[in-house]
């Protein structure tokens, strides 16, 4: 079984036993957290989607730790203008465990 599931504006392919990095969510690292915005359910090739989610699907996951992402260097420059600028960017992420998917 598995689901695909909205969170932070992405979306994602999740089973139980998956360890994900998600946008960062306002949660302490052990809280359980329940994803609602389940946008499609395999279960045995049986398919259940939603409009634009499925009725009653959630996924319970675990929030695991907090961190930040590997560096992004944004680079701007103009051609024979001598203008360049190089601006940094991390950006925040929570690392979460799937430990369940249910539908009612």
């Amino acid at each position: 079984m598995y689901a695909i599931v909205e969170t932070g504006g992405k979306q994602f392919k999740v089973q139980e036993g998956d360890t994900l990095q998600v946008e960062k969510l306002d949660q302490e690292a052990g809280a359980a957290v329940e994803l609602d915005k389940v946008l499609a359910l395999v279960e045995d090739g049986a398919v259940t989607l939603g409009k634009p989610y499925v009725d009653g699907a959630k996924v319970q996951v675990k929030v695991l730790e907090h961190g930040k992402g590997k560096k992004i260097l944004v680079f701007k420059y103009k051609p024979k203008k001598n203008y360049r600028r190089i601006r940094g960017h991390r950006q925040a992420y929570t690392q979460v465990l799937v430990e369940s998917i249910t539908q009612a």
